[in-house]
């Protein structure tokens, strides 16, 4: 339609969320009030080791990492880049893509004063999900005694 407003996704609707997931292992999510370097970066220096290998995007975000830790290794989304060798960010991104879903099919909605309740839960889920070896016995109990 001609003249109509295009309208368009975006992040100006969308509470700013930061993850860390160990390949094969746990998640850690935490609610940012602006993905800012300045918000995002001791976040990560505060819960990821100086000896592990950092995997990003191209983000400005982490463009000072390659100071922290042992290497920081990044793939160019903007080039069509998705996958180089080894580095990746698919799996920050399976991450997401299970946390959207449960948001969209379970919950519907979520206030940004709970959000981190929400992200504690997933967080929860995808670092004792059966490809750890945890069973949902062992989960329940888990849960149960935290």
């Amino acid at each position: 339609m001609q003249g109509s407003p295009v309208r368009r996704g975006g992040s100006a609707h969308k509470n700013a969320v930061v993850t860390l997931v160990e390949r094969g292992g746990k998640a850690r999510s935490f609610h940012v009030d602006t993905a800012r370097m300045g918000n995002v970066m001791p976040i990560v220096r505060a819960n990821i080791a100086k000896e592990s290998a950092l995997m990003t995007d191209e983000s400005g975000i982490y463009r000072r990492a390659s100071q922290d830790f042992a290497s920081h290794e990044f793939v160019t989304h903007s080039k069509d880049e998705y996958v180089r060798g080894n580095v990746h960010t698919n799996t920050v991104e399976g991450f997401f893509s299970i946390f959207k879903r449960g948001m969209k099919g379970v919950y519907q909605h979520c206030s940004e004063h709970h959000l981190h309740r929400y992200l504690a839960e997933f967080d929860f889920r995808y670092s004792n999900r059966v490809a750890m070896g945890i069973d949902d016995g062992t989960r329940a109990f888990i849960a149960l005694n935290a």
